[in-house]
């Protein structure tokens, strides 16, 4: 038995496994943040609220999740009410380009508002153990969005709203932040630098925008260690990346011992996506999650939530996100992504290839592993 409504999808499964369901937040509102042709437009959101009707109308543990607007006092926790009110003046106004690479029209703080609180409510149903992890496709996306302005397509960090809503509503010590995006979240980086409590885990590419994410970027003050970069060079694959979370991510987290893990899940890294070149797959990513599972499964009741980044390829983003979902319902990465339309891609590198041994040799001696 289910039912489905505009603006959020939502089912109903009379049966007895629904409290080890994912949990997908999705609404139709998110097409109000109306950005004409640039690379983050409503046609990333309309793809995907199409995916969620689709596996949440399908067999399945599935659940959708309404969404809410988060509120200011939230926001704020993280941002700062001058640039707050600034945004929403911007917006009400009628918008516009408010920096070089980032649109807003009049609905947009809003949606903006819904994006964070999307996230926000995958996490509370996580906690409430309602689901067993959540994924909220929301824009716009977060990870570039600093204290005091937006930044490279994002608004409010999303991620980083999370973040501070864990160690402060529910006085968690520990909260990891894995940033699989092709770009570096240097907005979440900067605003957990110097705290202990979270430790923050970027894979991206580089050179790239926006020019941040060094490796000797580990952290400041009481929080120096507790950030990890891997600046990676184009065309690296799937293998470098599920390397990269065996002999770094995973032993960090076996120090770390996080109570919650959120995931900034961006899919340009993908072979097809215009914006970059990391050659990673659908099925790379579905492994990815998996190794993310058996980590929150070890150290914190399976608790994880992830919220859309990038990703401008509707193809790779339908197939990438799908295969992730499922993965994150139970099914083995090889099952979840075995429908995808986009295939494995060119390939890519060797984790041994000299440059690249030499890269995760290094990053594992500055964080003592």
């Amino acid at each position: 038995m289910c039912y489905v409504q505009r603006a959020t999808l939502n089912v109903l499964y009379m049966t007895d496994t629904i409290s080890k369901s994912t949990g997908i937040i999705s609404s139709e509102i998110y097409l109000d943040h109306q950005t004409g042709g640039h690379p983050e437009s409503p046609r990333r959101a309309e793809a995907l609220y199409g995916l969620a009707g689709k596996l949440l109308a399908g067999p399945g543990r599935f659940v959708g999740l309404a969404p809410v607007k988060a509120e200011l006092s939230q926001i704020e926790a993280v941002h700062t009410p001058r640039y707050v009110a600034a945004l929403q003046r911007f917006c009400r106004s009628g918008g516009g380009p408010i920096d070089r690479d980032t649109l807003v029209s009049p609905a947009s703080f809003d949606v903006a508002l819904l994006a964070a609180g999307g996230l926000l409510r995958g996490v509370d149903a996580v906690m409430a153990g309602e689901v067993s992890n959540a994924f909220a496709l929301v824009r716009p996306p977060g990870h570039h969005a600093v204290a005091d302005a937006s930044m490279g397509f994002c608004l409010f960090n999303n991620i980083g709203v999370a973040t501070r809503y864990l160690l402060d509503n529910y006085s968690l010590e520990r909260v990891l932040i894995v940033d699989w995006d092709v770009h570096h979240g240097n907005g979440t980086q900067a605003m957990f630098y110097d705290d202990p409590r979270v430790l923050f885990f970027s894979s991206h590419q580089y050179p790239l925008y926006p020019g941040t994410g060094y490796l000797s970027e580990t952290g400041e003050g009481r929080g120096r260690g507790f950030n990890l970069n891997l600046p990676l060079p184009p065309g690296c694959g799937d293998a470098v990346l599920e390397r990269s979370f065996e002999v770094l991510l995973e032993p960090l987290a076996e120090k770390f011992k996080p109570q919650f893990i959120l995931v900034s899940a961006g899919f340009d890294g993908h072979w097809r996506d215009p914006l970059a070149g990391l050659n990673l797959s659908s099925a790379g990513y579905a492994r990815l999650t998996g190794r993310l599972l058996q980590m929150a499964e070890t150290y914190c009741q399976g608790r994880v939530a992830m919220v859309l980044e990038g990703g401008y390829d509707l193809m790779a983003l339908t197939g990438s996100v799908e295969a992730t979902l499922r993965t994150l319902a139970g099914e083995t990465p090889e099952a979840a992504s075995r429908d995808d339309q986009a295939g494995p891609g060119p390939g890519g590198y060797s984790p041994e290839l000299g440059p690249l041994r030499e890269l995760l040799r290094e990053a594992r001696q500055l964080h003592g592993l």
